[in-house]
């Protein structure tokens, strides 16, 4: 594809990075990858922190314009909890929140790290403070997952991102659900693609899907192994409004790389990774986590998401 028709859709905000580990009320290592919502009249996102043990728990944060002032939670939100729940012995990461439409609360999909390997786990909450948690949905090693916010049929419907054994790729998958415990009907829905593509071999959901007139946008990484180390970048797919196991459109190029400085170089180089984002009106947020250091901001229209999905679409959907 020429060149002059790549773009990278997304903006970065000019006071990039919004939050690092400077700016927390008790000592850590770093924070980055944070779920995001809006709740009570204010941007809150719930921030993976990782401690000087390498173990991660989840921190809220609050901000009246989701840019300033951010108020953090003077002590951790959502610690592990291994007595009552093992699977979470080595920690808790990567939080996809998702309002529960019609309902006065939201769901969390987490990444629980347990001695078999990491796994899907739920918890839900009405208030930021006290959490409900289900347990493990998926076993290791699963990740990268997030539900939709309204159900399909009567079930409840999720994406996550399973690796097997070997090595056949990993893809993400979609499964549902009666009861948010008892999961089944597993299906990939999008394929890595194979050969020299960017998002070849690896990828996995990054945000929670987002409804659009449509259909359910999908923003989503690719990881390129290269032989200075893999690189994370973002594309973008849509799946069908009343059949989310139906891809739309899936653009070739990726739209979101790591170019800037606080994206390349951190704990883990090159690497943007939302968990997060938020829509009004036209604008869509990206709340994402640059090189697992600091938590950054991006935003794009969403009508220009919708046309370049339009225009950009190969017809390898799913990458089979």
């Amino acid at each position: 594809m020429p060149n002059a028709m790549f773009r990278e859709l997304f903006k970065r905000h000019p006071h990039n990075p919004l939050l690092t580990v400077d700016d927390w009320p008790y000592p850590c290592n770093s924070v980055f990858n944070a779920g995001a919502t809006k709740f009570e009249d204010d941007y809150l996102i719930l921030v993976r922190v990782e401690d000087h043990r390498g173990f991660s728990h989840l921190t809220a944060a609050r901000s009246h314009d989701g840019i300033t002032d951010w108020k953090i939670d003077s002590q951790p939100t959502m610690l592990p909890e291994p007595e009552e729940h093992p699977e979470e012995i080595w920690g808790i990461e990567d939080p996809r929140i998702t309002r529960i439409e019609g309902s006065d609360f939201w769901a969390i999909a987490y990444t629980a790290f347990s001695r078999g390997g990491p796994l899907v786990s739920l918890a839900t909450t009405r208030n930021f403070k006290t959490f409900d948690r289900l347990g493990p949905v998926m076993p290791p090693d699963d990740k990268d997952a997030a539900l939709f916010p309204v159900r399909f049929d009567g079930r409840w419907a999720m994406l996550h991102r399973p690796v097997g054994t070997g090595w056949m790729g990993a893809h993400i998958w979609i499964s549902f659900s009666p009861d948010l415990k008892h999961w089944g009907d597993h299906k990939i829905v999008l394929k890595a693609r194979e050969g020299g593509w960017w998002d070849a071999n690896k990828i996995g959901l990054s945000p929670p899907p987002l409804e659009t007139p449509e259909g359910w946008l999908i923003l989503y990484h690719g990881v390129k192994d290269t032989p200075a180390g893999c690189i994370y970048r973002l594309g973008l797919a849509l799946l069908d409004r009343d059949n989310p196991t139906k891809v739309l459109r899936r653009g070739d190029q990726w739209v979101f790389s790591p170019k800037v400085p606080y994206e390349r170089d951190g704990d883990v180089d090159d690497v943007v990774f939302p968990c997060g984002w938020i829509l009004e009106g036209d604008m869509v947020r990206i709340y994402y986590g640059g090189a697992d250091s600091c938590i950054a901001l991006a935003t794009a229209s969403l009508k220009d998401i919708l046309d370049y999905l339009r225009q950009f679409s190969g017809g390898d959907y799913n990458g089979a």
